[in-house]
This record gives structure tokens, sequence and C-alpha cells, in this order.
């Protein structure tokens, strides 16, 4: 009984099909020549209008590359601007450094040349010898 049904549905389902093909031709507001050029200039239209659509797509893309670009830009000029800026703090640290090690240098030196002038002072001296250490 239920395949009587099924082909009874589906023999129903063909007839509302015919019917309303036939109800579609009869009350058709237009021939089918210009129901066909309607469809062309449709498919035109559509055609054109997802052409211009694509094309302001690309257009905004393009500006958003563009604004990205210079950014990216901006930020390797900043970046750029902060390790001069640091190697220039590096390089006068470095000539501090150096002037310091430099002065030192001088001081020890100095010290060095003194003592040893003492020591030969002392070991030409006479006296400096006879006097024995406590």
């Amino acid at each position: 009984m239920s395949e009587e049904k099924q082909s009874s549905g589906f023999s129903w389902f063909l007839a509302g099909l015919g019917i309303g093909a036939l109800v579609g031709v009869l009350y058709a507001p237009k021939a089918g020549r210009e129901t066909r050029e309607d469809l062309v200039n449709g498919a035109r239209e559509g055609k054109e209008y997802l052409r211009q659509r694509s094309q302001e797509a690309a257009d905004q893309v393009t500006q958003i590359v563009d604004r990205g670009r210079a950014q990216v830009n901006d930020y390797v000029e900043r970046g750029r601007d902060y390790v001069d800026r640091g190697k220039a703090q590096w390089e006068d640290f470095l000539a501090q450094g150096r002037q310091v090690v430099s002065s030192q240098k001088e001081k020890v030196t100095a010290a060095v040349d003194a003592g040893v002038e003492a020591y030969k002072h002392t070991a030409n001296d006479p006296e400096v010898q006879e006097t024995p250490l406590a």
C-alpha cells in the first residue's frame, strides 16, 4: 500500500508540474523572444555589476596595501632612528670609558714612575740601607 501511495503522490506531483507549466505559459506577460532578451540583458547587467564590484574591491585592497606599506615604512624608519641613537649612545659610552681608562693609566703610570724613582733614590742612599726594618 505504501508503494501505491508513493506512485500516486508522484503522479500528482507530475500533474501539478504540468498544470503549473501550462498556466505559466498561458499567463506569461511577454513573448518567448522578449523573455529571452530580458534574461540576456539581466545576465549582462549582472556581469557588469560583478565587474564593477570586483574593480571596487581591487581598488580597496590596493588602498589597504598602500596604507600598510606606508605604516611598515614608517615603523622601519623609526627602528632605524632608534638603532642610530643607540649606536651613538654606545659610541659615547665607549669614548667616555676610553677617557677614564686613559686617565687611570696615566695616574698608575705616574705612581709607578714615582715608586721607581723612590726606590732608586733609597737604593743609592747609604743612610736608608743601614736602617733595619722592624
